[in-house]
């Protein structure tokens, strides 16, 4: 099945130049008068060569289904994530590289969307937000009237975010995996 540039998303696989190639970023460009195009990050599969391409709007590729699964993170060693698939139990190591930046947001027992391609983990999908717990924060300064003033807190797994002044240590927020910004008290 093809699918055009501009239809492609974060996490998709692509067939592109003999290759499986998994999409880390697609913006559209447009300037002024002139045709608009897309600017799309692509990682190799097999090699994990990064490219970054201009494509027409309406260029197609084909579409490479991924195998999806379920899957609840146990625990980490030092260099893997250990998962379990809910289905057959059985549990999986995945690199810490596939998860980036986003392993901050890592709590027991959280539901992932893991995606395979010919049974190796390609991507990993957190929930959009996540319940963490604040482990360090200043107090609040008494007097404090202005809105929206904000203060940095340091939470479980190390996820720094910034909240308002009344949020204290030890207690539940609920964050956003993508923004990494605090959405109210869980």
């Amino acid at each position: 099945m093809s699918i055009k540039a501009i239809d492609c998303r974060k996490g998709m696989a692509v067939g592109y130049k003999d290759g499986i190639w998994l999409i880390v970023s697609n913006e559209k460009v447009a300037k002024g008068n002139w045709r608009s195009y897309q600017v799309i990050q692509l990682k190799n599969m097999k090699t994990g060569q990064l490219i970054q391409d201009r494509f027409r709007t309406d260029e197609q590729f084909e579409e490479v289904f991924l195998e999806r699964k379920e899957m609840e993170y146990l625990y980490s060693t030092g260099t893997h994530h250990v998962v379990m698939d809910q289905q057959s139990f059985e549990q999986v190591e995945l690199p810490v590289e596939l998860f980036g930046d986003q392993s901050v947001y890592l709590t027991p027992n959280i539901r992932l969307q893991v995606a395979f391609i010919d049974g190796k983990a390609v991507t990993v999908d957190l929930p959009n937000t996540v319940e963490l717990k604040v482990v360090d924060t200043p107090p609040q300064v008494k007097g404090a009237t202005a809105t929206n003033q904000l203060k940095d807190a340091v939470c479980e797994g190390g996820a720094k975010i910034r909240v308002p002044p009344f949020v204290e240590n030890g207690t539940m927020v609920k964050v956003d995996t993508r923004t990494g910004e605090y959405l109210g008290r869980a």
